[in-house]
């Protein structure tokens, strides 16, 4: 059974992943929707982004910078507040105090409502994506941030000496691809266009964009028929309040 749709005003949100264009494709649309209407959107990039080619040419120093251009031209496409790289190697990221201090840092600093980040699980039995383990170090430690790290005064006490009080995250969105969502947010037609151009930027990353684009429209509106709605993007959704 899914969780009840509610229309709750978000003012803030922050989108945790591991690499570039991995939220275009995770949860571009609903972030689209996000910044329409008025929120502040910050994403955080954990790794470099510097693995991610099978062009031979390229050292990873070249990748990371062609990959950080991307994002950031996606995260104008969006209307993001600010694109935040934490400059972990691609490929190598691990749950760590390290990364999840960065991730509660950030946290404390934007003041995020809603986080919204990967599946720190690996899903053999509902999905047919295998699944990249930097996805699910991000997901890990950001969930870790969110609950206890930000709220609690005293883990991370250097971070109260930086002038960075606690903070309480509202709620959670951990991105399914609409298994195991119980929660479907409801995104407009321009709303999943604008989320196919900010994924077009990603030009290193996609082979085929009209191929791309297709699929991504399908699934919304596969998504969306779940709830009687044109598009949606699924989550799984946990309310902190």
């Amino acid at each position: 059974m899914s969780e009840k749709q509610e229309e709750q005003k978000i003012k803030k949100a922050m989108v945790v992943v591991a690499h570039p264009d991995d939220a275009e494709w995770g949860c571009s649309g609903s972030v689209a929707r996000l910044c329409r209407e008025g929120a502040e959107v910050v994403y955080v990039l954990c790794t470099d982004g510097s693995k991610g080619t099978q062009n031979r040419s390229l050292s990873s120093e070249e990748l990371s910078e062609i990959r950080r251009l991307e994002q950031i031209n996606a995260g104008k496409i969006l209307g993001l507040k600010e694109v935040v790289f934490l400059n972990y190697p691609d490929g190598y990221l691990e749950p760590t105090l390290d990364l999840r201090k960065d991730i509660t840092k950030q946290i404390r600093i934007w003041q995020p409502d809603l986080l919204i980040t990967t599946n720190p699980k690996r899903d053999l039995m509902t999905s047919q994506y295998i699944g990249h383990p930097d996805h699910f170090a991000a997901g890990e430690s950001s969930l870790a941030a969110v609950f206890p790290s930000a709220r609690d005064h005293l883990t991370f006490p250097e971070l109260i000496s930086e002038k960075l009080d606690t903070h309480n995250v509202e709620e959670v969105w951990v991105m399914t691809f609409g298994e195991n969502s119980n929660f479907w947010y409801p995104i407009s037609a321009d709303d999943v266009e604008k989320s196919t151009e900010a994924l077009r930027a990603h030009v290193s990353q996609i082979e085929n964009p009209d191929e791309a684009i297709k699929w991504m429209k399908k699934r919304r509106a596969d998504l969306g028929n779940q709830i009687g709605a044109e598009f949606a993007e699924g989550f799984r959704r946990f309310n902190l309040r």
